[in-house]
């Protein structure tokens, strides 16, 4: 069974900076693929980011380019999702999730979800 917990949401002002973690509980966390959804209030959830299980390929959605980095640990069985230059507009649910394609950007693609944290961005 795998279990996954984000951490790290909260408020910030626009333009400033936030990290999200996610603590994955599994036997073999360097052989999935990991990556971040959001869902904003009365919006689906939309994909954000991903990486691959080696770390080394990494695939963002156009709306976060250049302001979001996605990274793992696999040592410590963690991906991180780094937020910078945040937007109102990036307020929402931010959710890990765990997978074996991480150029999917489906939500339905993804096998493995967590609770959520929240990201509050104020203007």
């Amino acid at each position: 069974q795998v279990q996954l917990a984000e951490s790290g949401g909260g408020l910030v002002q626009a333009g400033g900076s936030l990290r999200l973690s996610c603590a994955v509980s599994v036997r073999t966390f360097s052989n999935y693929d990991m990556g971040w959804f959001r869902q904003a209030p009365g919006k689906e959830r939309e994909f954000v980011a991903s990486l691959m299980w080696s770390g080394v390929n990494t695939h963002y959605a156009d709306s976060v380019k250049g302001r979001f980095t996605i990274s793992r640990d696999n040592a410590k069985n963690t991906v991180f999702l780094q937020m910078s230059s945040l937007k109102p507009d990036d307020t929402a649910v931010y959710y890990c999730v765990v997978g074996f394609n991480y150029r999917a950007v489906v939500a339905a693609s993804w096998k493995y979800w967590g609770q959520g944290t929240q990201v509050t961005v104020s203007s």
